[in-house]
């Protein structure tokens, strides 16, 4: 604060306290002002605000993460840089990344408090993972640092995964994880491609929510140790199955565990849905995927012992619930009325009379109430269906903008309609919602650029209000947009359009460059090099730039001329020596003259050496003589 007043960033942004800190940045409770709303603001450490490094990294979160809109994903609102005065009276720009306030734990929290989570509460926070990178995955986007730290739990029981820092492209075919012989993410989630520096893909992420799941059933990580040796297991050790740490995990759960964790990425699950649809059929008793079924069979083969435990019931951990479930310990008077009324039910079955209330009374024409399957899965909602005695159903696949892909948004007939039990269900179930590729529109004017995209559904177009430097394009015309050029989006976001200003810098380091090599600089800077030879006595400088104009770092139009002074070098005069007149050769007094007339070696010039005035040199090696 200053003078009692509260921190506004961006003239919308008052900055609360401190909920946060990581070895990057503060997490700040914020109030947006404008929008009346409770945000988290993520600034980067003024320490690091210099760090050329750490401003990429914090610049490329804001980007990979502001594309990303779906439920199971911190949102991020806005993005924008700060001037921070310095105790010695500097000004400097200090990044910040406006999120949505996740009122929750991470992941990491619940389990130092609660050790461990029940299998089906593993899987279903598992799942809400995989739902998330389904989607950023679809979108390009792989997250590369999946861990406990980097999932939130609300206090309602959604998931929410943030901290696209290191997230790239999947099309940046240099995004290996190595830099500078350091291996980014954590080393308990580390994939082994990650951990040999090999370029990672979306299989890499779900390697990565394997170890998550296996510490959310048991409480540890497949793989402990120190760094080094934890790299090394990840390569070389295949995991354990989860139940040898914990005797509650069932064979279903340990072989979707041990599938998602396949040393080569081939082997293992090949996408965030078959994931989450094995993870699904563990919870409910379904069959599983071969893939599943096979490597677990090979681990049982390969240790038995592992796989045999007596029976005995599972120990629940000491946590609370996450989700609203009915809790175990309920009154034993409840029970006993279950029992009575289950009794009342079976005795109505026997009489007949139970028949004629399940099918409303009507005897000869049965009847069924569709039930309620929206937000439910594909093969949740199917499951359900059948339990109500519909067992003819299609699905069709929709654009939604409100529910995930593969979870149902409604059905025909819909819910609560009563129809008879042969009717033919329509199951509605989203395929995420409608997106459309951006169109190429570099090169292009602001009006141009706004009706290509308009034609393609992007109503909503801004310029950025910094112009770019340093490119291929003539002032006004646009130079990139985000989203991303290619990449697919959903129509009603904003599209925003990076303009170029026309000015481009003349390269560093020219001068004492060779001629050719510094042209070439000028010429892919989108400047015209000019090439003005002098003459010079140093060898050493003979075909050297010796001065630039206009001067080197030079903010200039594109296109404009850089004059090069190129040093050419100039050999010494030499003489040579006439051999003496024979007897018949003209008198003396003309023999002397010639011999004394020196033969000069001219200068090796160039088509652009300066233009030679008086009478023409003569050739190396050649005599010239005189003739009377």
């Amino acid at each position: 604060m200053t003078d009692g007043l509260p921190r506004i960033l961006g003239g919308r942004y008052e900055v609360g306290e401190l909920i946060g800190r990581g070895g990057m940045a503060e997490v700040h409770l914020g109030h947006d002002i404008r929008l009346g709303r409770t945000v988290a603001i993520k600034i980067l450490r003024a320490e690091l605000a210099r760090d050329s490094t750490f401003l990429t990294r914090f610049r490329r979160e804001a980007h990979s993460a502001a594309g990303l809109s779906h439920h199971s994903i911190v949102a991020v609102y806005d993005s924008g840089e700060d001037t921070f005065t310095e105790t010695g009276g500097a000004d400097i720009d200090i990044p910040y990344i406006v999120m949505e306030y996740v009122d929750g734990q991470t992941l990491r929290e619940i389990l130092n408090d609660e050790g461990r989570l029940s299998p089906d509460e593993a899987a279903r926070v598992t799942m809400g993972i995989l739902s998330a990178l389904e989607y950023s995955h679809d979108k390009g986007i792989v997250h590369r640092d999946i861990k406990p730290a980097n999932v939130m739990l609300t206090k309602g029981g959604s998931v929410k995964v943030m901290d696209f820092g290191i997230a790239r492209a999947l099309a940046d075919t240099g995004a290996t994880m190595t830099s500078a012989q350091a291996v980014v993410g954590t080393a308990r989630y580390l994939s082994p491609e990650q951990a040999q520096g090999e370029t990672v893909d979306a299989r890499s992420d779900l390697y990565s929510a394997g170890c998550v799941l296996y510490e959310l059933l048991t409480g540890r990580t497949p793989f402990v140790g120190e760094p080094v040796s934890l790299v090394y297991q990840h390569i070389t050790d295949p995991p354990k199955p989860p139940s040898t740490y914990e005797a509650s995990v069932p064979d279903a759960m340990n072989a979707v565990t041990l599938h998602s964790l396949a040393k080569a990425r081939d082997d293992r699950y090949q996408s965030a849905a078959e994931f989450r649809a094995d993870l699904q059929a563990a919870r409910t008793g379904a069959p599983l995927s071969e893939g599943a079924t096979a490597v677990f069979s090979a681990a049982a083969a390969a240790a038995p012992s592992m796989m045999d435990h007596e029976p005995q019931a599972p120990v629940a951990p000491a946590r609370r619930d996450h989700t609203r479930e009915i809790h175990d310990r309920e009154p034993q008077r409840r029970l006993t009325g279950l029992w009575v009324v289950a009794g009342i039910i079976a005795l109505l079955a026997i009489l007949g009379i139970g028949y004629l209330v399940m099918n409303g009374g009507k005897g000869d024409n049965p009847t069924a109430t569709v039930p309620n399957v929206v937000q439910k899965s594909e093969a949740q909602a199917k499951a359900i269906l059948r339990g109500a005695g519909f067992d003819h159903y299609q699905v069709k696949e929709i654009n939604s903008s409100s529910v995930a892909k593969g979870y149902v948004v409604g059905t025909d007939p819909t819910r609560g309609s009563t129809v008879d039990p042969t009717t033919l269900i329509q199951l509605n179930v989203s395929k995420g919602p409608g997106l459309v590729q951006v169109p190429d529109v570099t090169g292009k004017s602001v009006a141009e650029a706004r009706q290509a995209l308009g034609s393609q559904g992007f109503q909503n177009v801004a310029v950025a209000p910094k112009k770019v430097d340093d490119t291929e394009y003539s002032a006004g015309d646009v130079v990139s947009a985000y989203p991303a050029i290619g990449s697919m989006a959903d129509p009603s976001q904003k599209v925003t359009l990076s303009v170029s200003s026309g000015k481009v810098h003349v390269p560093s380091d020219l001068t004492g460059k060779d001629s050719g090599e510094a042209q070439l600089a000028v010429l892919q800077a989108n400047l015209q090099p000019k090439v003005e030879n002098v003459p010079v006595s140093d060898e050493g400088q003979g075909g050297k730039v010796l001065k630039v104009s206009p001067h080197e770092g030079a903010r200039v139009d594109k296109g404009s001329t850089v004059t090069l002074t190129v040093g050419v070098y100039s050999s010494q005069t030499t003489v040579t020596v006439v051999p003496p007149p024979s007897s018949t050769s003209e008198p003396s007094s003309t023999s002397s003259s010639s011999s004394s007339t020196p033969t000069t070696t001219p200068p090796s010039t160039g088509p652009e050496s300066p233009t030679q005035t008086g009478p023409p040199l003569t050739p190396p090696g050649k005599t010239k003589t005189h003739k009377k």
